[in-house]
């Protein structure tokens, strides 16, 4: 069989389809590396299989551009192109921008940042000055990064271990009794959010239990707090980053007590009628 410098001479000159199979065989494993290396940052969600298969186009496509006669190495030539062949595939699948992911992170670490510092609920202000920001486009934010909160179903269910053996879309449905231990962590985890819930200013409080508990629209909760269903999803939006913050260390928990959907819905909330109270009492309505 020809050497592989042989079989480039021929494929530079013949273009066959024979020849640059033989090329792309020969640097698969090129492929491989990349995609290990890329997956390693990467949630549980993207399969390297997936990585694999954009980066085999990457790879042709470097053998039908790559010039010998330039004196650079192919695999050089090579692994930038099946990187940026992999990248765009990544960028396709998500459907948040990178910006906004960026942005989301920035913001739970500006709230958990002076949270930690001044043992209280950070205010837009404090979060707007921490983020270099005037209010205006604090606001702003808050609307673009509403929707990256969103899960994936292809998640892994516990707190994004790859060995574990279910993801979300698996624990949907459930149609088996529920395990006493899986309602010992529901309750732990209505416990834990229950506590942080207390710790969110009333305004947003308030705004969480009518949505939540009341099951009211946002329009409907800003007809009666007075402001625009914008400002009420701001509000959300707020509120919801604020807790993320505080839950970060329970993480592990929440994610496990959120898999047990059947133990949802068969383990009572003690204080859920209290919140319904505050919530009336809030509004005055008795």
């Amino acid at each position: 069989m020809d050497s592989i410098e042989t079989a480039w001479r021929k494929y530079q000159k013949s273009r066959h389809k024979r020849l640059r199979d033989r090329l792309i065989l020969e640097y698969m494993p090129l492929v491989k590396y990349v995609a290990g290396r890329l997956a390693v940052g990467l949630p549980p969600s993207v399969q390297i299989e997936d990585l694999i298969g954009s980066g085999t186009l990457g790879l042709m496509t470097a053998v039908e551009r790559y010039d010998p006669s330039r004196d650079n190495k192919f695999s050089t030539f090579a692994i930038s192109r099946i990187r940026g062949a992999m990248l765009d595939e990544l960028r396709a699948m998500d459907w948040v921008p990178r910006s906004v992911r960026r942005k989301a992170r920035q913001l739970e670490e500006a709230n958990s940042r002076i949270e930690g510092t001044n043992g209280r609920a950070a205010r837009d202000d404090e979060i707007a000055d921490a983020m270099q920001i005037d209010l205006r486009e604090y606001h702003q934010l808050l609307e673009d990064v509403r929707g990256a909160t969103l899960l994936s179903l292809n998640e892994h269910s516990a707190s994004g271990d790859e060995d574990s053996p279910n993801k979300i879309y698996d624990t949907i449905q459930d149609t088996t009794l529920v395990d006493p231990v899986a309602m010992l962590e529901v309750k732990k985890m209505r416990n834990i959010l229950d506590e942080s819930l207390d710790h969110i200013p009333e305004r947003e409080r308030l705004v969480l239990i009518l949505y939540y508990y009341e099951e009211m629209t946002l329009k409907e909760i800003g007809a009666i707090l007075g402001v625009s269903e914008s400002r009420v999803s701001q509000i959300h939006t707020k509120a919801i980053t604020r807790l993320r913050a505080r839950l970060r260390s329970d993480s592990q928990i929440l994610a496990s007590a959120c898999a047990e959907h059947r133990a949802l819905s068969e383990v009572g909330n003690g204080r859920e009628e209290a919140k319904r109270e505050y919530a009336r009492a809030a509004l005055g309505i008795g």
